[in-house]
């Protein structure tokens, strides 16, 4: 038991780690891209390199972590992670950078699908809403302190990059003495199917309901930082209050992330995430109300944090509770994916309701979102796991 927490602590830094190097990296090539005069338009398409390079890896992970278990695959996305940084500051180019973007992403989804499943598969039904909340709690602390880092540019360019990635190393090394543990290998005989393509439908068929917490999260994150600072200047609010305004969601998330977990193992996770989301849209609502006032924002901002700011890990959950453990493999990128698809589309499809609809609220979006995901969750009545399971 002392063993198992030693590795869910190690497991928890390098989410945290993880979540630093990425909310250092957006906002910091963003703030040097634009200096040297690159636009907006390619600053932004440039940022999705991330989120393509997790595209690119999530259909090729399941067999390796079949084949060589979880560390491994942990190792490996860690290790791509800690020299793409490494390198960034040797040679800059908008190309050379942006294929590092996508190596980083490739790196930062090996290394979240393998934390992840570890966690959810090792973790007993009374206790995995409590552990995956520290999941989603720590890698939304690193997240929030990464963005500091954009202050040593002051001192130097590349300081920021040789932090991050000597941190990364630092727990990195720690991997090394965890004992490597494996899938479950009856995956074929319980599903039925032998192809990742065939797993990958299976989970589809059986948890789509659970991916749309983690695809709503993804637009949700991504819409709130990429065009509510556009859309707070056109209400007339300055740049110093919606620096103020904008962390106060992901800060109020960190505060429920761990009760919201415990509770979801006491009530379970479809009536929590129909409760929270429920509270989501009413308060994005007071929110459209509200939008002109600065108080206002910050305070609707950080009520929605409390409630929708938890829907990724309560999503990771609740598909652990429908499937199988032989599929969770497949959950989890799948999860990775619904995020990334979300994260990609949201500041897309955002930018254009603003463009098309410029006298509607903004909030307005996120609202028929959420209630997309509340109607799909109170219409679908998922199976008891020990139902799946026998499947």
């Amino acid at each position: 038991m002392e063993i198992k927490s030693v590795r869910f602590w190690i497991l928890i830094s390098l989410v945290t780690i993880s979540g630093f190097s990425q909310g250092m990296l957006l906002p910091l090539l963003a703030i040097i891209l634009e200096q040297n005069g690159v636009s907006s338009s390619v600053n932004g398409l440039h940022a999705t390199g991330l989120y393509i390079g997790v595209l690119i890896a999530s259909p090729f992970m399941e067999k390796p972590m079949q084949k060589l278990g979880y560390k491994p695959i942990i190792l490996i996305g860690g290790a791509l992670v800690i020299v793409s940084l490494a390198i960034f500051p040797l040679w800059q180019a908008l190309w050379f950078w942006f294929i590092l973007r996508i190596l980083i992403g490739i790196g930062d989804h090996m290394l979240h699908f393998g934390t992840q499943t570890w966690i959810t598969t090792s973790s007993s039904a009374e206790k995995r809403g409590r552990n995956i909340s520290f999941y989603g709690l720590f890698f939304s602390l690193g997240f929030a302190i990464g963005p500091t880092t954009t202050q040593l540019l002051k001192i130097h360019e590349s300081l920021p990059f040789i932090l991050s990635s000597l941190l990364c190393l630092s727990v990195w090394i720690l991997m090394w003495f965890v004992r490597n543990e494996w899938t479950k290998e009856e995956a074929v005989e319980t599903t039925g199917t032998k192809t990742s393509l065939g797993r990958f439908w299976k989970t589809w068929k059986l948890a789509w309901v659970s991916l749309l917490p983690p695809f709503a999260y993804g637009v949700l994150e991504s819409t709130l930082n990429g065009i509510f600072p556009i859309y707070g200047l056109r209400l007339g609010h300055d740049v110093s209050m919606l620096s103020i305004i904008l962390p106060c969601f992901a800060a109020a998330s960190m505060i429920t992330q761990i009760p919201l977990g415990i509770v979801s193992d006491k009530i379970g996770r479809r009536k929590l995430l129909l409760f929270v989301i429920g509270g989501g849209i009413l308060t994005f609502y007071i929110t459209a109300l509200v939008e002109h006032s600065a108080i206002g924002l910050l305070v609707s901002f950080s009520v929605a944090g409390m409630l929708v700011g938890s829907v990724y890990s309560l999503g990771i959950s609740y598909m652990t509770d429908i499937l199988p453990k032989t599929l969770l493999p497949a959950g989890n990128i799948m999860c990775g994916i619904a995020f990334s698809i979300g994260s990609i589309s949201g500041p897309y499809l955002g930018g254009l309701y603003i463009d098309v609809l410029p006298n509607s609220s903004f909030f307005y979006v996120i609202m028929a979102l959420l209630l997309v995901v509340f109607v799909a969750i109170a219409g679908k009545k998922t199976e008891k796991p020990a139902m799946v399971n026998a499947l």
